[in-house]
């Protein structure tokens, strides 16, 4: 008796997660000829369960809010995308909320009050640049800690 064929790894795969092309056809390869793998993908793009794009944007919305533009940039190239697609689906993003906010709301998050001395700095720009915000982001709000954006949002006032 046989495995599941690739149609129904494919299945199985994308009933977990969205997948872009590329890791798709790179996880199915050791199951199927590369023919096989490309009527597959081609079939799941057809049918519209399989999306560069919506496997971008699913991506980036479960990470958004605590990952800089240069993390999110790189993990989606890792998937396989598209350099035009990663710029649209995170110029969007930038639409939604700044960089500097998320950062910011990251950094209020994790710890709430200035650097004390050079080595607090120091850890705290650390997390800040491991999490993918540039450095002109990361040194900007530790110079300048966000105390008006300590209301979530300050254009709703009463």
């Amino acid at each position: 008796m046989s495995g599941p064929s690739v149609w129904q790894r494919a299945l199985r795969l994308l009933a977990r997660r969205e997948h872009s092309r590329a890791e798709l056809a790179h996880k199915l390869a050791p199951h199927g000829t590369p023919e096989e793998i490309e009527e597959t993908l081609s079939r799941l793009e057809r049918t519209g369960l399989l999306s560069d794009e919506r496997c971008a944007r699913a991506f980036v919305a479960a990470r958004a809010e605590r990952s800089g533009r240069h993390l999110l940039e790189m993990r989606l190239r890792e998937r396989g995308l598209d350099d035009a697609l990663i710029d649209e689906v995170l110029d969007a993003l930038e639409a939604e909320s700044s960089e500097v906010e998320r950062a910011a709301a990251l950094w209020r998050k994790r710890f709430g009050t200035p650097p004390a001395d050079a080595k607090e700095w120091a850890r705290q720009a650390r997390f800040l640049a491991g999490r993918g915000f540039s450095p002109s982001i990361v040194t900007r709000l530790l110079r300048d800690p966000p105390e008006a954006l300590a209301e979530p949002f300050p254009d709703t006032e009463p």
